[in-house]
């Protein structure tokens, strides 16, 4: 048996433990500050206190276990321990308690550099419609117009916060140390690119980025069994039905684009009444920025062309431009080479087209990510799952990874002036 099986085992069996922490019963659903969020606090913080480290929870309810000396500098590792409604087991989770694994593993190994875990608070945008609470925190982007959200409650985030327990006006203290040099995040992929392949880990290029449209057809209703087909029409539902598989036909022929038209609706609909309007959401993402923006601009040119086609008009409205985010090339080819050393092959690259708080982190610090094999692509689902064999690779390769940085001074100098390098331009932008 390797070092990394009986680890990868425990990790594995305390994810499935946490799932049964839960806002509903019978399922796994764990919202942000919630009740659950209480006893995931002891539990998961229990687990952090026996691998040796420091334990805290900020004042957005991150929670965070430090290994060594607040003056050193700092790898942070970690992910989210929110879900979304009805969830599977994996999806965040995992990367904490990767995290907490690899920090007691380290404990004796003499690493010039801490290791603080990190199980962001929130991630998934569910109670607040906005992701990323706890990352931003870290990152001090936690502005006022956030606090004061509200639930489906009508409860503020501000409120929320007080509620748990925690102090608002603490919130510099969630910010990231100082002395924080890298970001580590271990996560499952939540696609079926890996298990497609035969593959149990891959190293992140990058966090695609993203564009979600609303796209409106604006035709004319009218009794369908009277009206004639052809010039006589302006069936929207028509129009948008055209562009839908121009969308799909054009993605299919660019080179790592996804493009997905996920929800028509047409208000009024009957079965005798042509269609007078039709929604339309449009979500586009690429690695490239470049390339993304030339598939906006090529689709939503498509989808007026099959408007003037069929005398519909058609409106666009964006609900989000995310930029790509690309992973540290220092951080992952070393990653990569630690893939490689544990597993005995070359590291798999590849690019999340979902996103992480790994992009919201590098903003502050040089990031760099890990994906675990998703058995039939499976995840936000209670059949989400891992195989014991693709931990352990994540496991190995993590303690390969630190111990390079323990054992390559150059490569650890170098980390750090390039963190110290990230964090000025990051003032400075």
């Amino acid at each position: 048996m390797s070092e990394a099986a009986q680890p990868a085992r425990r990790i594995i069996a305390r994810c499935r433990e946490l799932a049964q922490v839960s806002d509903v019963p019978g399922q796994t659903t764990r919202l942000f500050l919630s009740p659950a969020t209480r006893e995931a606090h002891v539990l998961v913080g229990g687990w952090i206190r026996a691998a040796g480290l420091k334990l805290r929870i900020d004042a957005i309810g991150n929670l965070r276990g430090l290994l060594g000396s607040e003056d050193l500098p700092r790898l942070v590792i970690g992910s989210h321990l929110d879900t979304v409604i009805d969830a599977g087991a994996f999806d965040g989770p995992l990367g904490v308690m990767l995290g907490i694994e690899l920090a007691h593993a380290s404990a004796h190994d003499h690493l010039p550099f801490a290791i603080e875990v990190i199980g962001f608070s929130e991630e998934e945008g569910v109670r607040f419609a906005k992701p990323f609470l706890g990352s931003l925190a870290a990152t001090g982007e936690l502005s006022e117009n956030i606090l004061g959200l509200r639930d489906a409650e009508g409860v503020t985030l501000r409120q929320a916060v007080a509620e748990f327990g925690l102090d608002i006006t603490l919130l510099p203290e969630a910010h990231l140390s100082e002395y924080a040099l890298a970001y580590l995040e271990f996560h499952i992929e939540q696609g079926p690119v890996l298990d497609s392949d035969g593959e149990p880990v891959a190293v992140v290029q990058a966090i695609a980025g993203q564009s979600r449209i609303q796209v409106s057809f604006h035709g004319h209703s009218n009794h369908a069994g009277t009206t004639p087909m052809g010039r006589l029409r302006r069936d929207a539902l028509a129009a948008a039905s055209e562009w839908v598989t121009e969308v799909e036909r054009y993605a299919s022929g660019c080179e790592g684009l996804v493009a997905t038209v996920a929800n028509l609706e047409v208000p009024g609909g009957a079965a005798n009444v042509i269609a007078g309007r039709c929604f339309a959401t449009l979500d586009v993402r690429h690695a490239e920025d470049a390339v993304r923006l030339q598939a906006v601009e090529s689709i939503t040119a498509a989808a007026r062309q099959a408007g003037e086609r069929r005398r519909v008009a058609v409106e666009f409205k964006t609900s989000l431009d995310q930029t790509a985010v690309p992973m540290d090339t220092v951080l992952a080819d070393n990653l990569a080479a630690a893939c490689a050393r544990f597993t005995g092959k070359p590291a798999r690259r590849i690019t999340s087209g979902a996103g992480h708080d790994a992009m919201i982190l590098a903003g502050r610090l040089p990031p760099a990510m890990l994906f675990l094999r998703s058995p039939g692509g499976v995840s936000h689902h209670p059949t989400e799952s891992v195989n014991v064999s693709d931990v352990e690779a994540a496991y190995g390769a993590g303690l390969e990874f630190l111990r390079s940085l323990r054992d390559d001074r150059a490569m650890f100098d170098l980390l750090v002036k390039r963190a110290s390098n990230h964090r000025r331009e990051a003032q400075n932008a």
